[in-house]
């Protein structure tokens, strides 16, 4: 018995030591690294350490990491960020968006496709975000940001954000640079009316606080001008979301006769303004995103505007609003860029969206599907919008692999080895 324990405690000494003598926590094998900061497009190795990326090379040596991801044939990315996102879930049942049912827990729709960091939109307020914060922001793995909502009491739906009242520019830069680590911009949304100061309230509030804004025209008749908007009331790094949106109450950036992206919209380009896609439940058409990809016109950031009904419509998660585009005509980096470095740099943290060595160990193992395997009939995978229109594709993105804070939080085949269940 004696003999057995001896045993036993040799072999855990000397694993324990053989950890500590392998230089790498996790080592990526194989795969096509695509890292739009630094131009990388091709096969290569990654090796994390901890919470940090150490080092990206043509061949890193397998043993001497920890674990060992298999990414032969599979693209190793970044991991994703979604700038545009819903995530104060609650029981609140009259607040929609805000610590209600609307919004969406982010770890049960997240490590599945790839994200590892969601920006919410606005759901908190001012007056909400300390509860956002403890419920949401702290008990997730997901890395959680925040736009804080122009509107004191935040997304709660109906006339609280139609209360100019409670747009408070001074309260809610004060909140703001009370937690810079998670709050990286002010948002408008919702708001219905030929009104312009909504939008001077939230971009006062960003220049108070020196972020960015993101503005979700609600609605008004007539139309709000799109021109007025970029070249008067907007600043240089300032988000323009649900750019391929088609609404009567809005106006769009591609004109619907002519099939054009509109020339001032080129000239807001040139400024700074910064076009997310925001994809939501009716915020986006193809026939507005197709012209525009057609002719070169691509979005800045690739985001869901994900919440409980746009996952289960057209909208579905962040993978399949990628494919779409890969479907419209952008290429894989672009695609990949648009959902990584993009949206970091838009957001300001620099630190995220790349495989820079010394940055965040978050990184994405992505599958391309392929439709003449996957899809007998036609070949092609379909991908519709909320209108019923629809586009064919030949290929769609899936997630094999997610690697958040240096530690595997989803393996759908299990491709790591050894495999661990990364607990909390």
């Amino acid at each position: 018995m004696i003999k057995k324990v001896f045993l036993a405690a040799a072999l855990f000494c000397s694993a324990g030591f053989a950890a500590q003598a392998q230089k790498y926590s996790i080592v990526i094998k194989g795969g096509h690294v695509i890292d739009p900061k630094n131009n990388i497009n091709s096969i290569m190795d990654v090796a994390l350490k901890g919470d940090t990326v150490m080092l990206v090379a043509k061949n890193i040596d397998a043993k001497e990491g920890v674990q060992v991801v298999n990414a032969k044939g599979l693209f190793v990315t970044p991991g994703l960020i979604d700038m545009h996102s819903h995530n104060f879930f609650g029981t609140k049942m009259d607040q929609t968006y805000s610590n209600g049912p609307n919004a969406l827990p982010p770890d049960g729709f997240t490590f599945r496709t790839g994200v590892t960091t969601v920006v919410d939109a606005g759901c908190a307020g001012w007056k909400s975000f300390p509860d956002f914060k403890k419920q949401t922001i702290d008990a997730s793995r997901t890395r959680v940001l925040s736009f804080l909502n122009i509107v004191g009491e935040g997304m709660r739906g109906g006339t609280y954000e139609q209360n100019v009242e409670d747009m408070d520019a001074a309260a809610t830069a004060k909140v703001a640079k009370e937690y810079p680590e998670y709050i990286v911009g002010i948002k408008l949304a919702h708001f219905n009316g030929y009104n312009w100061a909504p939008t001077d309230r939230a971009v006062e509030a960003g220049k108070l606080a020196n972020i960015p804004v993101m503005i979700d025209f609600g609605g008004s008749q007539p139309v709000l001008p799109i021109e007025e908007l970029f070249m008067k009331h907007l600043r240089p790094g300032d988000i323009f979301t649900h750019c391929f949106g088609q609404l009567a109450s809005r106006e769009p950036i591609v004109d619907v006769k002519a099939g054009k992206v509109k020339p001032f919209v080129y000239e807001a380009r040139k400024k700074g303004i910064i076009f997310d896609v925001g994809y939501g439940g009716i915020s986006f058409a193809f026939s507005q995103a197709i012209p525009a990809i057609k002719t070169g016109f691509y979005p800045n950031t690739i985001s869901t505007d994900i919440h409980t009904g746009s996952m289960n419509n057209a909208m579905k998660d962040m993978l399949n609003v990628m494919s779409k585009f890969l479907a419209m005509g952008m290429d894989l980096p672009a695609v990949i860029k648009a959902s990584t470095w993009a949206p970091a740099q838009a957001i300001h943290r620099e630190e995220l969206g790349n495989l820079s060595a010394g940055s965040r160990a978050d990184v994405s193992v992505l599958r391309v599907l392929d439709g003449k395997f996957q899809m007998n009939d036609t070949g092609t995978f379909g991908f519709f919008d909320y209108t019923g229109a629809k586009v064919q594709g030949k290929q769609k993105l899936e997630a094999e692999v997610t690697i958040r804070a240096g530690k595997v939080v989803y393996d759908l085949n299990g491709l790591t080895n050894p495999i661990v269940v990364s607990r909390r």
